[in-house]
């Protein structure tokens, strides 16, 4: 089905926090996913995840806030059913655990993405089950990719091959970026960004984050959110509330 509409509503739907104990501290990080509401009534969903099967690496600190894709669509009174769109940023397992619930959605990602993942790249076996599951349609694009009026893709790799975050143009709030995983901590969101063992080139992410730090200012950004940021998350607007 085509995306029809503008947005017209942003959920951001918090999945799980942690807490990291650091030598200097603690880190807090939290996982989500997104739900764009458009004028024509389809739903857009971005992203869906840890899979329901997961099991965390031994001494893992505990998560706390649990509730995954399909409670936080409960609770608008939605189903699988009703998603149009899901919209896959990248293809780690924290992002792609519900996708198989979304059978009847068409999954946008980028075209260098899947084809890496397709070839077996090793990043990506964890979820293969869930992002591969035979009954996904996909479509592939290429760079930045406006999906509808007011809806664009992203491609900032760095974290992971073709990454992609999204830009949501919202009627009161406006720009929203959702930056994913090519910004995971709002402290990190500087031009002098130092990468993490987890990210795939260090070149790559700061261009990325280069090009977000243009775009926030040329679009005139309202809110960027972070991927995994926990203390970001305590101060941001969740569902069963939404932006609009």
């Amino acid at each position: 089905m085509e995306l029809q509409g503008t947005p017209q509503r942003l959920y951001l739907f918090q999945l799980a926090t942690t807490t990291i104990p650091l030598p200097n501290g603690s880190l807090s990080m939290s996982s989500g996913c997104y739900l764009v509401q458009t004028s024509a009534g389809q739903n857009i969903l971005i992203d869906s995840g840890l899979p329901p099967d997961y099991v965390p690496p031994p001494n893992s600190p505990p998560s706390e806030n649990q509730k995954n894709v399909l409670e936080h669509l409960t609770d608008l009174g939605l189903g699988p059913q009703d998603i149009h769109t899901v919209i896959c940023t990248h293809f780690d397992i924290d992002h792609v655990g519900y996708h198989p619930a979304f059978p009847n959605a068409e999954f946008v990602v980028q075209r260098e993405h899947y084809d890496l993942a397709r070839s077996g790249h090793q990043r990506f076996v964890a979820g293969r089950a869930y992002w591969d599951d035979p009954r996904l349609r996909y479509r592939v694009v290429d760079g930045d990719v406006e999906l509808l009026p007011g809806l664009s893709l992203i491609k900032t790799p760095g974290h992971a091959p073709a990454h992609q975050s999204v830009l949501v143009q919202l009627p009161e709030t406006g720009s929203v970026l959702l930056a994913i995983d090519a910004v995971v901590l709002q402290r990190l969101f500087t031009r002098e960004r130092t990468p993490w063992p987890t990210d795939d080139n260090a070149d790559d992410l700061r261009a990325s984050t280069q090009k977000l730090l243009d775009l926030v200012e040329r679009e005139r950004v309202a809110l960027t959110v972070f991927g995994h940021d926990g203390e970001q998350w305590r101060t941001l607007r969740k569902a069963p509330d939404f932006y609009t």
